[in-house]
This record gives structure tokens, C-alpha cells and sequence, in this order.
């Protein structure tokens, strides 16, 4: 797994990699109430907002962290967006991109970094 300094995670699976948000991330936003979604289809650049994230605190958008096009969204975050809260790392990813530069997960952080950056 790879993890920017915007708290989401990335893990390839071969030719695709899933997004979603880190549990400190999770844990900074309280409970989530409602998760927006990319289309599938939708090709993206590095840093487009992709997600749209509302908590009882506040609204949050999650970036594309590759270039490439979504393959798939996890549509049950739609009707349980707190799964989220529950379990950010597993079940409640965003999305799957298939990076058009795969070489960009190069450039984000191991867990022990991200461990180090958030500590």
C-alpha cells in the first residue's frame, strides 16, 4: 500500500489500483453521512476531485492521486456511507483507477512513512 500526505491509501491489484481514505483521515472527518461517487468511464488527471465526502463536521473532497480512468466505484457507500468510519482501510473504498502512468504510485508514501508523517 501506498498513502499520500492527503490521507488516502492506494493498493495495486494488478492492473488497477483502489483508493480509498486512511482511518486517521476517517477519524478527522466523524461520522460520515454521505459519499458522491465518479462515474465509471470518467478519466481523470493527478489531483481531480473525484469524491465528495459530508460528515457531521464538514464536506471533503478526495483527489485522483493517478492519472487513468475509473473502472469501478463501490456503490455501497452510497446507501452506508458510514462504513467509512467503520472500516476505511477494507470495505469502504472509493474507487478503482487504472493508472495511464503507473509510475506515479512511486511517488506517495510507504505505511511507516505515512505512520512517521501523521505522528
Amino acid at each position: 500500500m501506498k498513502f499520500t500526505e492527503e490521507h488516502e491509501w492506494l493498493r495495486a491489484e494488478g492492473d488497477t489500483v483502489t483508493v480509498g481514505i486512511t482511518g486517521h483521515a476517517a477519524e478527522q472527518l466523524g461520522d460520515v453521512v454521505f459519499v458522491e461517487l465518479p462515474e465509471v468511464g470518467t478519466t481523470v488527471a493527478r489531483d481531480d476531485e473525484v469524491v465528495v465526502i459530508e460528515s457531521v463536521k464538514a464536506a471533503s473532497d478526495i483527489r485522483a492521486p493517478l492519472d487513468g480512468e475509473i473502472v469501478e466505484v463501490n456503490e455501497a457507500l452510497a446507501d452506508e456511507p458510514g462504513k467509512v468510519n467503520e472500516d476505511p482501510l477494507g470495505d469502504a473504498w472509493f474507487f478503482r483507477i487504472k493508472p495511464s502512468e503507473p509510475g506515479q504510485m512511486d511517488d506517495y508514501m510507504d505505511e511507516a512513512a505515512y505512520n512517521e508523517f501523521i505522528g
